[in-house]
Order: C-alpha cells, then sequence, then structure tokens
C-alpha cells in the first residue's frame, strides 16, 4: 500500500496570512488560479484621471466589485473567476463608461477606458476590441475555453491531453515513469521532460513531487478553462524549470446548467493492425449540474465521469519464442467526481470550497510486453478551499488543499500462466 499526504500550499496559507495587511504594488501579475482585469483611467487629451469609482460586475453571478483608480489613474480588480464582466466607470465631470471585459485563467485582461467630458447621467458603451494582443504579459502562454474544450476532439477524455493542443506540446504517459501512474499523464514542454512541469488546479498544487505527472485526474467537461505556459513565468507559477499547467473548474450561477453525456468505441469502428481484429471496447458517460442556492450569493456545481474500458494487451516475443506471442485482458475503470460550493460573503469578499474524488483500477504489465500483469488500484480524495479580498487597490488571495494518494498493487484475480494464453487473437 503506498500512501501519500500533501498539505498543498499550507506554508503559503500560512505565510499569507502573516502578510494579509501588505498591499500589493505588482499591477501586472496575475494569479495562477483565475485572471483579472486592469487598466489606466484617461481623458480625451491622454491625461490620468485619479480616484475614480470603478464597479467590476460578472455577467454570470452579479457579483460587483468596487475599486477606486490610483492617483497614476490605475485600478486592478484582483482575483476573478474566468467569465464574462463589465467595467463601469463614473467619475464627476465625465461621462459614465461601461466596458465588456473577458476574463480567462492566468491571464491578466486589459481594461483601459477613455472618459469623455460631459454629464456623469450619460453612458457611453464601448464596445470590446476584437483584436487580443495582451500588452500586460510577457508569457508565452496558450488559453482554451470552455467552449472550446467541450468542441475539440479528445481520445480518452484526459484532462491534460487539452495541452498538447499548444504548439510544442507533448503528453506522455505516467506509466513510462512509474507503474502506479498508468491512467495518469506528464506535460513536456519544448521536448523536455515532462516530471518538473507544475500542474494547479484552481491555485492548488496538484503536481507528483515523487515520481512526476499529476496527482489525480479531473473530469474534462467540469473544466472552465484551461491555460499552458512556456517561458517568462512569474513567481505565481512557484517550483517549475519548464512550464506550467493551470485549470480553473466551473462554478455555479444565476441559472440552473446541466448535461449529461455518452460515448462509445470498439474494435468494430476501429482500424485494424493486420489480419486479426483486436478486442477492444470503451464506454465513456458522465452528467453535470450547476446553478443557485442564494441568488447572488451562494452557487453549487457537481460533476461526475466514468470511464470503462476493456482490451486485450497484445505480447509479441522475437524468434524462436514467437509460439508464445498471445494476449491477455487490461481493463482500465475509473470515476472522476467535482463538487463545489461558491460564496459572495459581500461584494470584494468570495470564498469557494472544492472536493474532488478520483477512483481508478487497471491492469497492465509491469514491465512492457511481458505476461506479468499487476493489478493496480488508486483512491485520491481532495479538499481544496479558498477566500479572495479585495481592498481598493490591495488584492489579497488564501488558499489551502489536502490531497491523499492511496495506492495499492496486486497480483490480478485473473492472473494468466503460459498454458492458458491465447494464440493469434
Amino acid at each position: 500500500m503506498n500512501r501519500r499526504h500533501y498539505p498543498n500550499n499550507l506554508s503559503l496559507f500560512v505565510l499569507l496570512a502573516v502578510l494579509a495587511g501588505l498591499p500589493l504594488t505588482g499591477w501586472a501579475q496575475t494569479t495562477i488560479y483565475s485572471g483579472s482585469i486592469q487598466g489606466t483611467i484617461t481623458d480625451t487629451s491622454g491625461a490620468v484621471v485619479p480616484r475614480v469609482q470603478i464597479t467590476i460586475t460578472s455577467q454570470a453571478t452579479g457579483r460587483a466589485i468596487n475599486v477606486v483608480s490610483s492617483g497614476a489613474g490605475t485600478y486592478s480588480s484582483g482575483t476573478l473567476i474566468p467569465g464574462e464582466y463589465i467595467v463601469r466607470v463614473e467619475a464627476k465631470g465625465f461621462k459614465t463608461v461601461t466596458l465588456p471585459v473577458t476574463v480567462q485563467v492566468d491571464v491578466t485582461s486589459g481594461g483601459n477606458v477613455t472618459l469623455e467630458v460631459g454629464p456623469s447621467t450619460t453612458v457611453v458603451s464601448v464596445e470590446a476590441s476584437p483584436f487580443k494582443v495582451n500588452t500586460d504579459q510577457a508569457t508565452v502562454q496558450g488559453v482554451l475555453t470552455a467552449t472550446q474544450i467541450e468542441q475539440l476532439p479528445s481520445d480518452g477524455r484526459n484532462f491534460l491531453d487539452l495541452a498538447a493542443l499548444q504548439p510544442g506540446v507533448q503528453i506522455q504517459d505516467g506509466g513510462d515513469f512509474d507503474p502506479t501512474k498508468n491512467g495518469y499523464s506528464a506535460v513536456s514542454v519544448g521536448g523536455r521532460q515532462g516530471r518538473t512541469t507544475r500542474i494547479e488546479l484552481d491555485g492548488i498544487d496538484i503536481t507528483d513531487e515523487t515520481v512526476g505527472t499529476t496527482l489525480q485526474n479531473v473530469p474534462m467537461s467540469a473544466i472552465q478553462e484551461f491555460s499552458v505556459s512556456q517561458s517568462s513565468l512569474d513567481i505565481s507559477t512557484e517550483l517549475t524549470s519548464m512550464g506550467a499547467v493551470n485549470v480553473a473548474t466551473r462554478s455555479g450561477s444565476n441559472q440552473f446548467h446541466g448535461e449529461g453525456f455518452g460515448f462509445g468505441r470498439t474494435d468494430e469502428t476501429s482500424a485494424r493492425y493486420g489480419l486479426d481484429r483486436v478486442p477492444f471496447d470503451r464506454e465513456q458517460y458522465g452528467a453535470r449540474f450547476g446553478g443557485p442556492l442564494i441568488k447572488d450569493k451562494l452557487f453549487f456545481f457537481a460533476d461526475w465521469e466514468r470511464t470503462v474500458q476493456n482490451l486485450q494487451q497484445a505480447v509479441t516475443m522475437p524468434a524462436p519464442f514467437d509460439v508464445l506471442n498471445g494476449s491477455f485482458n487490461s481493463p482500465f475503470h475509473e470515476s472522476e467526481l467535482v463538487g463545489r460550493l461558491d460564496w459572495q460573503i459581500k461584494s470584494n469578499w468570495r470564498a469557494y470550497y472544492r472536493w474532488t474524488y478520483d477512483q481508478s483500477n487497471d491492469e497492465a504489465p509491469f514491465v512492457p510486453n511481458t505476461f506479468e500483469p499487476f493489478s493496480n488500484l488508486n483512491h485520491i480524495p481532495v479538499e481544496a478551499a479558498g477566500l479572495d479580498v479585495t481592498m481598493g487597490s490591495w488584492a489579497h488571495a488564501f488558499r489551502f488543499g489536502y490531497t491523499r494518494f492511496r495506492n495499492a498493487m496486486t497480483d490480478p484475480p485473473d492472473r494468466p500462466t503460459v498454458g492458458d494464453i491465447p494464440r493469434n487473437v
């Protein structure tokens, strides 16, 4: 039995508690588990307008954050859940301006606003620019939205496979690192080893520091946005030498939303290698649902996915032992669950709690291309909680996570022997 306990970010939590009274002055830095909006308020002559009242409202939850621009005319929203927002700028002697802004995970979105002289009762709606060049961050990164995640094809529905859609990124099989990590993946950036890529889920580190890869899988249908950073990483990506994967899970909104799905694939619809058909069957299904418990205040989200895969693991021997060529059953079964609560304590205070559970069981050869299979069972419960506080130009984020990785490796119940190895399947 292999057990690993990871009190993720606990030391950082204590440090942040000590530093809670200090303002954050790095305007261009974005927390990796969410996004933010920052900008400068100017008039038509280009002069900055200080001490302006700014309201940032989420179109999904109705959460309104109130901030005031600094003496230099700059402002920052602090941490924001990815989604669509409206920035409203009001100043005495100027027309009121509203600006739609899309917030993405691990991205600082620009919110520069130019005010025109006129009565504040006049509201000017500014359209968002179609050009999405981010001049606030030097990081080379790519972001996948929830719509892209739903529409782009993915064979197997492993959530880290989304990283391969970015240039220079490859996925490595966790079974190549350690037999306990069959069914898990690592991310290689720029041709370098995937062991050191940092993987974050809602700001909680889920990287396996012992053997590499991730510590848990999460349902792909529970992902709101997915970001891969490849260079010029700032301090918010923690310890990494090559890249960082930042994942934000979905949360509930003021409307009820849900869906169910099912996928199936068999050897009858797959290409054949040679004259013989290799038995293969995979079924994947799941559902998600979210909405308000208290409108504008408390929201819930739940997601569940199940994978049932059965295939024949082929074993091929060189001559003269090729008479022993055959295969054995190599199933892979996995269940993934996510439950999340989001609480808008007040306009500038937000908290969340997330519980995830990943259970998988597979049978595979301990040494590749041999008749030495073993049964590998993983149970990974994870708890995570966070608090975001914005006070004027101050933004504080607190995160706590606890991961328990439990693994057991045993002989499979139907371990094959040479006498009952099937031939020419």
